[in-house]
């Protein structure tokens, strides 16, 4: 039977026609070498093509004007590939895969399997490579950041005082949320920061994020550039300029009577304790707090008396804690604040020790001095002071001296030993912090947060590599010796990203 039907199989078979070879039966006659001589399946198909890559947001354009993220030898970088062959519409694709080729030689090979009906009913299976070069080429959205010149929209940031707590402050914040992604540029200038922006809608986000971030406002301007009479369109740049509130912290300022009253009756003599999304007021006189958002200041509006310039040094005498049922909050006029202590303090100018009497004062600030520290104060005594609510006042109620902060015995070195630093939106002032040269702002700054928990919140602490401590260092916070301090647990170790080489 087995040789029956090997007798039967070569009955079934003929010659082929072209070269005389037995083969089976098929509409074409033909063996499969010579009709692979006489057709080519894939001869409409490109064996070579291109492909353009932006390589500073690494993305593939896909015709005609998106850009994509196709990750090598991924699923969407085979999907782009075979749009560009417009010919592979002519035959059926049976498998695609990539042929490995190095990261670097800019050259990507696909290997296909393609089948076609030729000669009236056979079908011939072809394997081929198509080989792609990549092209660098700069997407849009590159280009607009590289020109350093373009923008359509433009945010301007200002804030009219002397020192820029707030405006640093603003820029931890703006760095925490990564508000400035979107921007094309950053120029500070004089009093500010000035952001640039390819889109209004852009700009926009940014002006909501100041207004939710600092007690501020803004106006809103255009500027036509261009106008096309036939398509009836117009090129504008827009401009939105915010204005921050004046007062920052540790700044003495002169309440109205109405925001006074709306405080709890507190005193309208008082000082700036913290600026966030609030301005966070506290009597000197009887730690009452206060909080005054950005709306009730621009509908009554005050000035600030006196600020970080011209404080004054002093020496501490003597102090004398009063009791709770002593102060005026007590009777219910105003909630005080926990963290502080009101005490009669006898205080004495540091140039003036031994040749003058001591004066009365009293701070908010009885937890923490005791008889031989050096405080900081405003002397509104002697202030060269206009302000139309100051003048109203009644005497009795302006005091004399105002206790700010207590100085440490380690502020003066404190700035060159930091175990911590802060990023900055400008690269060249990166460098200079925890430097001896560091803007006299900028370490005031890093001061208040040490000295301040909650304003820390808002702010990324990271860890300082090249910090080498002389000794053990003191991260106990509130540390009498070493002053304040920030934990270890508030610090972050700042990552760094490094490109591969080789693409993986």
């Amino acid at each position: 039977m087995k040789g029956r039907g090997r007798e039967l199989r070569k009955l079934s078979s003929w010659l082929c026609c072209d070269c005389g070879k037995a083969i089976e039966p098929n509409s074409a006659n033909m063996c499969v070498e010579c009709i692979r001589s006489r057709v080519d399946i894939t001869e409409h198909i490109p064996k070579q093509s291109n492909l353009q890559f932006c390589k500073f947001c690494e993305r593939y354009l896909n015709p005609p004007n998106t850009w994509m993220v196709c990750p090598p030898e991924s699923r969407e970088l085979l999907t782009l590939c075979l749009k560009r062959l417009r010919a592979l519409t002519s035959v059926r694709l049976i498998d695609a895969s990539f042929v490995w080729t190095e990261p670097h030689s800019k050259r990507i090979i696909v290997k296909l399997v393609v089948q076609k009906e030729v000669f009236g009913g056979a079908v011939l299976q072809q394997v081929f490579n198509v080989e792609y070069v990549v092209n660098n080429q700069m997407c849009d959205e590159c280009r607009r950041v590289e020109n350093k010149d373009f923008w359509k929209a433009s945010v301007q940031v200002r804030q009219k005082t002397h020192h820029k707590k707030t405006l640093y402050y603003l820029e931890q914040l703006i760095l925490k949320t990564s508000s400035h992604s979107d921007c094309v540029g950053i120029n500070p200038v004089a009093g500010g920061i000035d952001f640039f922006f390819a889109t209004e809608n852009q700009a926009r986000k940014m002006v909501d994020f100041l207004l939710t971030a600092v007690p501020c406002k803004y106006n809103h301007s255009k500027k036509l550039i261009s106008h096309d009479i036939h398509s009836n369109t117009y090129n504008y740049k827009y401009t939105y300029c915010v204005d921050i509130v004046p007062s920052c912290r540790l700044d003495v300022v002169c309440l109205p009577p109405a925001v006074a009253k709306s405080c709890g009756s507190m005193n309208q003599i008082v000082l700036v304790n913290r600026v966030n999304n609030v301005i966070h007021l506290i009597d000197p006189q009887t730690a009452q707090i206060g909080i005054v958002n950005g709306a009730s200041y621009y509908r009554s509006p005050f000035g600030t008396l006196c600020s970080a310039k011209q404080l004054v040094e002093y020496v501490v005498m003597d102090v004398e804690l009063l009791q709770f049922s002593d102060l005026p909050t007590a009777a219910g006029l105003g909630k005080c604040s926990g963290s502080h202590a009101v005490a009669d303090v006898f205080v004495v100018r540091s140039n003036e020790l031994g040749l003058a009497e001591p004066l009365h004062i009293r701070s908010h600030l009885g937890s923490i001095l005791k008889p031989g520290d050096t405080v900081l104060g405003y002397d509104l005594k002697n202030a060269n002071v206009n302000d139309p609510h100051f003048d109203k006042m009644n005497p009795d109620k302006i005091p004399s001296v105002v206790l700010v902060k207590k100085v440490y015995a380690s502020d003066a070195t404190k700035g060159s030993r930091r175990a911590w630093k802060l990023k900055r939106l400008q690269e060249a002032e990166t460098a200079s912090v925890g430097s001896s040269g560091m803007d006299q702002d900028f370490v005031d700054f890093m001061d208040d947060l040490e000295a301040d928990p909650v304003m820390r919140q808002g702010v990324n602490i990271y860890k300082n590599p090249k910090f080498k401590p002389r000794e053990k260092p003191s991260v106990v916070e509130g540390d009498e010796e070493q002053g304040p301090t920030i934990s270890l647990e508030e610090m972050l170790d700042e990552l760094t990203l490094d490109d591969d080489p080789m693409g993986q």
